[in-house]
């Protein structure tokens, strides 16, 4: 099984503080390098570093592993644990031997772009430390909409997949020398949800009978992405994927305009608690929630639930709101 773009791209993000992580493709798998210099690889969802003797001093009883049959032994570390992740590639790196010149500065090139994170960039859309008020403004998403519990639900899946299949195919445009004019390297931004039911003024407490939700599942893109950038990864991911309803995707500029918003950290089932704490703060402030239209309960999963403890969980619950009069 293949390796998803997904967890690559979790992976260089935890391994983030080490240096510039960089991936290719290799084998059907994924090369990773820092700094230039090769030190691990993802194959089937798992992250395996080289070892070396600081490695091992850093890690004595970490686990082993071989990417292929026939493959040599690497470490398997806990790709969860961010900083000593970090360490490891650092260390690992240190006692590999230099790559030559021509080659390095070929790498060095290549990897001086900027890559931008959207959740660092703009924090006060996706990091409210405390209850706020935010003006959103327009941005570009893919989107696919659908009803049903996402818990069992296997169009909820669905969408999963093909939000995630398209937003990459994009990301790794570059990659195949069909970048589109603009690209610049980013960050996949998170995956983010609007949520209601049939019942007028939903606020995101969840019904007794889950299979009540209407949802539209969305991933925001950067502003290089438009209505032909779209068809095009579209097209592509059907090629690859034909198995996919591609059709289900579609192309969406959204203002969401004036909210407020928390930062939940836990599971899911007790946003309620945070719910209860965005209406009063909007109460202190005089306004009032505006649900109308598009203007949906909305979450943002700073967090995956796959590779995350429950209460650690980190989720963006924003509310439209209005002044009261």
């Amino acid at each position: 099984m293949a390796s998803s773009m997904s967890y690559v791209e979790f992976v260089m993000e935890q391994l983030a503080g080490a240096g510039t992580i960089t991936c290719r493709r290799m084998f059907g798998e994924y090369g990773l390098y820092c700094d230039g210099k090769y030190f691990a690889c993802v194959c089937n969802d798992r992250l395996l570093v080289k070892i070396t003797a600081p490695g091992e001093a850093l890690l004595p009883d970490c686990p082993r592993g071989v990417p292929y049959e026939g493959g040599g032994e690497m470490l398997l570390p806990d790709a969860e644990d961010r900083e000593t992740l970090a360490e490891l590639a650092r260390v690992t790196c240190a006692a590999l031997p230099e790559k030559k010149k021509k080659a390095a500065r070929v790498k060095a090139a290549a990897d001086t772009r900027d890559k931008i994170d959207y959740k660092k960039t703009e924090k006060h859309l996706y990091l409210p430390r405390t209850p706020a008020i935010v003006e959103v403004p327009e941005m570009v998403f893919f989107a696919v909409d659908g009803q049903g519990d996402p818990n069992i639900s296997p169009d909820y899946a669905a969408a999963m997949e093909l939000l995630y299949g398209m937003s990459f195919t994009v990301k790794m445009s570059r990659m195949g020398g069909e970048a589109p004019a603009g690209y610049f390297e980013y960050v996949v931004p998170p995956l983010e949800g609007l949520w209601w039911t049939d019942e007028p003024g939903f606020d995101g407490r969840a019904p007794a009978d889950k299979s009540a939700f209407r949802w539209t599942s969305l991933i925001r893109q950067p502003p290089f992405v438009d209505e032909a950038v779209f068809a095009w990864a579209r097209d592509r991911l059907a090629e690859k994927k034909p198995d996919l309803d591609v059709s289900r995707v579609r192309f969406w500029r959204w203002r969401e305009g004036l909210c407020a918003h928390v930062l939940h950290v836990g599971p899911y089932d007790t946003e309620s608690a945070s719910i209860d704490r965005l209406a009063a703060f909007l109460q202190g402030e005089g306004y009032e929630a505006d649900f109308s239209g598009e203007r949906r309960h909305h979450e943002i999963y700073l967090g995956d639930p796959r590779r995350t403890a429950p209460e650690k969980l980190r989720t963006v619950i924003r509310h439209p709101v209005r002044k009261r009069a």
